[in-house]
């Protein structure tokens, strides 16, 4: 099982209920694959560097999971065929990188 972390970026101009199902079919879309959760965090409405489908801002959304390999792909897939999403990344973590997660998910659970 590798770990692997994908920030995508939503369209601005969605309402509250369909941000909160387009990520529920995405992270249905992996638990139904034999991911692991390890962390979901919601970054909210956020600026952009440069404009996107002439959009400014876009929600921004950030899912930890383990998985095996073979998976990425058709998760992929699935981004690309949402007209919802208008950015996506997934890179998988070595094990310097899932260290720094764990120690940044401490320090969101002690601010909060």
């Amino acid at each position: 099982m590798n770990h692997y972390e994908t920030v995508f970026i939503l369209n601005p101009v969605l309402s509250e209920t369909q941000i909160e199902e387009t990520v529920k079919k995405f992270e249905d879309f992996l638990v139904k694959n034999g991911a692991k959760m390890v962390a979901k965090e919601d970054w909210g409405l956020k600026k952009l560097a440069y404009p996107i489908q002439n959009k400014k801002s876009g929600f921004y959304h950030l899912f930890e999971f383990a998985s095996s390999g073979e998976v990425i792909t058709p998760y992929e897939v699935e981004f690309r065929r949402d007209e919802r999403v208008m950015r996506f990344l997934t890179v998988k973590l070595d094990k310097h990188a899932i260290a720094w997660a764990e120690k940044r998910r401490t320090k969101l659970k002690v601010k909060a």
